[in-house]
């Protein structure tokens, strides 16, 4: 993690505060004030990781009152009933209001296996990454991997944790302090969840693989294939792998450097010009090619009523995008039937999130973002992403136009398109792929509705005369 100044510290929220004092390592500090708390994260900061250097620093954060995880120190002079009644209630519902995670042992969620977690990529920025368990994420919604390693023990974005009988588990089980911190150099592996690894011998995963949080992740806008360094701490109880303790340089350049680059949002955007070539000889997809064309950059909904053939046009445009080298494909499911499911993982491009119709509509829109949130730092390093998504209908209307206003053509930069499923459009589209129930049910292929259909700005992708024999071929269909 790169220095934080004090002004930034003092501007930011007590919950922040709390995970920026967790991945420094710092002891007590839920039960320090702001203004303590600042002060001792500077002091970490300025220490390099190590243990504060004046009394009274450490005295703030090795206090014995309880803290916000309901259990002392090995100094705790309270009883240890009350320390664990404080673990497993008050101090577990505060730090799930501030979005922290604290599982005991016996709460912890089932683990997951090797051979699930070490199918998981990239963030889904593959499209071929999945990830089990149950956790939960920061904003209170289910994470899917649940912040575990592929062995079940927990790295993940919460505090250092703490055992039953109040032992810090950032020690030794012996109670010995943690190992010194290392450097490790690695390429980022990125999963569904938003956490990930530093692979040190890419692509094959080993035990000397790193653990980096979700936190680190977004706080450095961190992309699959990224190489990073910086110092790594020892694996604490329930733990299998190490965890990295702060980014120091992302790709050769520091780490502040990088964060300092203009946000996603304020980058310079352009129309469509570039336009995605399908070349497949399926009917469905030349006429979508040619009569509704999208570019890289378009926010494109493909929409019709029940059975119109809406998931299975997705899957026809996923398989012939998964083909493209340089463009990086994630399907994300969310809200289809579990036969659909089935259907996608015997595909050319495997589901990064797959989410049934039982999955309340929070779960979905959460999953949604994290990917689409992968694919902003794709384009906003210079690559160029496509997020296909099945379906937008059960996500709040807000929320599935946030979606859509993600998807954008950098100037001289990357992209980021969006492709989605929904019943009718939501407004701000650039390309609108309508299908006909009544053609589908009897069989017309291609079943696109030519008149419901459209692009904005079509002669950016396919010339003037592409776009006038659009316009004829729509004339024609309504005649």
């Amino acid at each position: 993690m790169s220095v934080i100044s004090r002004s930034a510290l003092e501007s930011s929220t007590l919950a922040d505060l709390h995970e920026i004092a967790s991945e420094l390592g710092l002891d007590g500090y839920r039960r320090l004030r702001k203004g303590d708390l600042i002060a001792a994260i500077v002091e970490r900061q300025g220490a390099n990781g190590d243990e504060p250097a004046d009394d009274a620093a450490a005295a703030r954060t090795e206090g014995t009152a309880g803290d916000g995880d309901g259990a002392g120190t090995d100094g705790d002079e309270k009883p240890a009933r009350r320390s664990r009644r404080g673990g497993r209630g008050r101090g577990r519902a505060r730090d799930r209001d501030q979005g922290d995670i604290e599982v005991g042992e016996e709460d912890a969620p089932a683990a997951e296996s090797d051979s699930d977690a070490t199918t998981a990529t990239a963030g889904g920025s593959s499209g071929r990454s999945r990830s089990r368990g149950r956790g939960r994420d920061r904003d209170g919604g289910r994470d899917r991997d649940g912040g575990r390693d592929r062995d079940g023990g927990r790295n993940g974005d919460g505090d250092r944790e703490r055992d039953r009988g109040g032992r810090d588990r950032g020690a030794d089980r012996d109670g010995s302090p943690a190992a010194e911190e290392r450097t490790v150099t690695g390429t980022v592996e990125l999963l569904p969840n938003g956490s990930g690894f530093v692979r040190v011998s890419p692509p094959e995963p080993s035990d000397d693989d790193v653990y980096i949080s979700g936190a680190q992740v977004r706080r450095c806008e961190l992309v699959a294939g990224d190489e990073v360094a910086g110092p790594v701490r020892a694996p604490r109880r329930s733990e299998r792998y190490p965890s990295l303790v702060r980014v120091d340089t992302i790709n050769g350049r520091s780490a502040d450097e990088v964060a300092e680059g203009t946000k996603y949002d304020d980058l310079p955007c352009s129309w469509a010009t570039e336009r995605v070539a399908l070349d497949d000889p399926d009917t469905t997809l030349t006429a979508i090619e040619w009569l509704t064309p999208f570019g890289r950059g378009s926010r494109v909904v493909i929409t019709g009523g029940p059975r119109a053939g809406k998931t299975e046009t997705l899957r026809r445009l996923a398989g012939a995008l998964a083909r493209q080298q340089d463009i990086e494909c994630t399907v994300v499911l969310a809200g289809v039937r579990p036969e659909e499911i089935f259907d996608w993982k015997t595909g050319d491009l495997v589901p990064a999130v797959e989410l049934g119709l039982g999955t309340a509509p929070d779960a979905q829109a959460q999953a949604i973002e994290r990917a689409v949130e992968t694919g902003r730092r794709v384009a906003a390093r210079g690559g160029h992403a496509v997020i296909l998504i099945d379906t937008l209908e059960q996500i709040p209307v807000s929320q599935a136009r946030r979606v859509l206003a993600a998807a954008r053509n950098i100037v001289d930069g990357g992209s980021l398109t969006v492709i989605a499923t929904t019943s009718g459009p939501l407004g701000g589209e650039t390309t609108v792929i309508a299908l006909d129930a009544e053609l589908t049910a009897s069989g017309r292929i291609p079943a696109i509705d030519l008149p419901a259909s459209g692009t904005l700005r079509a002669e950016l992708l396919v010339g003037e005369k592409g776009a006038e024999a659009i316009a004829e071929a729509r004339a024609a269909a309504l005649a």
